[in-house]
């Protein structure tokens, strides 16, 4: 089964992270064979490459530019005369504007994969709705449950997120790593991994950190960088936010890395207090296979991810999450609990091998159901309780 990824590729974050691992996992699932066609090139190619994808370009496309959307959708359709595939999967309501028309004159079956909560209809979902696809793929329940109430008349699945756990680190290498940061190596750390955007939360966990000033010993590892104009300016206020509450020297602003795994396992306790409903939360299953005792807000995906098993689950207000962090720091016991049982959890939802396979199924179905045929060594596997068995 030969499938097709069109996707923007200009920014790195979850979908990124998600195509990546299809690359990097694809041993795992050799019968789904994911090719990847992005319209810029940046970190995602890059890595795509390295991982041994089959990366097309189809040129750099901007919607206020129609030239630049009439030169790649002619890059598609060259694409696909001289490709075959057997299905077509886009991750945005940008791609659906864009390529929806080419896969249906193509008469190729379409996959939108939601990785966002549908907020509301806004022009480009409208474009993109002319073209409705064969399956709504969605990445948590919040986001289908959301979805349900605007395509009433589209086949929706719920597949959580493929996320491997990414090896092991030794007690030397937390050292290295808390060396290189210059954080004391008997410092408590919280870490919090995302998107340099306001509902991720970094405000209120700055504001939440001003309210434990008084604990001593711990430090906060801020990990994200900026990738649009918008993005600098916040980051610009969060540092600012930093100075006036009097944290600044306890707080590092990391930019973005590619080490993540590394600095996690270096870090005692994972914060990232949404402030609007997370759709799933990559961030915080890479937090749970290190081992790390999750705090998050109550809301969106997290609630499907992080139980009391795992980490604690606030209100969106700074007191709620400053007590919370409270008990972690103070109470190691607590602490270890919560984070031994993390990579169990972890696995019992994202497995990357029955994940894969999951999406595997999802697109034979969709296959099946436009007419084609493939062959008979692909069949529909069954899976439970993170093993998969063919039936």
């Amino acid at each position: 089964m030969r499938v097709l990824h069109v996707h923007s590729g200009n920014l790195y974050g979850g979908v990124e992270t998600i195509l990546v691992t299809l690359a990097r996992q694809r041993d795992l699932c050799p019968q789904m064979e994911s090719h990847f066609a992005l319209c810029f090139e940046g970190r995602l190619s890059k890595e795509l490459v390295a991982n041994g994808a089959r990366v097309y370009r189809l040129g750099k496309t901007r919607l206020r530019h129609p030239a630049s959307v009439v030169r790649a959708r002619r890059s598609l359709r060259d694409l696909l005369n001289r490709e075959k595939f057997d299905l077509a999967v886009i991750h945005s309501a940008w791609s659906q504007a864009i390529f929806g028309s080419v896969f249906r004159s193509a008469r190729l079956p379409l996959v939108f994969w939601f990785h966002n909560a549908a907020a509301g209809r806004n022009w480009l979902d409208r474009l993109g709705e002319k073209t409705a696809p064969d399956l709504a793929l969605c990445n948590s329940d919040f986001t289908a449950t959301s979805l349900r109430k605007r395509h009433l008349n589209v086949r929706t699945e719920v597949v959580y997120c493929p996320v491997a756990k990414e090896g092991s680190h030794s007690d030397t290498d937390r050292r290295a790593t808390r060396a290189e940061l210059e954080t004391p190596e008997d410092a408590t750390v919280i870490i919090q991994v995302s998107r340099m955007e306001h509902w991720k939360g970094h405000a209120l966990h700055l504001q939440a950190l001003s309210l434990i000033s008084d604990l001593p010993d711990w430090r906060c590892w801020q990990v994200g960088g900026t990738q649009r104009a918008q993005e600098v300016k916040y980051l610009e206020q969060l540092k600012r936010l930093a100075d006036r509450l009097k944290i600044a020297d306890r707080v590092r602003f990391l930019n973005e890395r590619s080490d993540v795994p590394r600095l996690l396992r270096a870090a005692d306790i994972f914060c990232q207090p949404n402030t609007s409903p997370e759709p799933f939360g990559i961030a915080l299953i890479e937090a749970l296979y290190a081992g790390l005792p999750v705090v998050s807000t109550d809301l969106g995906g997290a609630r499907e991810i992080v139980d009391d098993s795992c980490g604690i689950l606030v209100l969106p207000h700074a007191t709620a999450v400053a007590n919370a962090l409270n008990l972690l720091i103070e109470n190691r016991a607590v602490r270890r609990r919560l984070g031994e049982a993390g990579p169990v959890r972890a696995v019992a939802l994202t497995d990357v091998s029955s994940q894969m396979r999951q999406l595997q199924n999802c697109f034979l179905k969709v296959i099946n159901g436009n007419g084609k045929t493939l062959g008979k060594n692909l069949v529909p596997l069954e899976v439970s309780e993170g093993r998969v068995k063919t039936r």
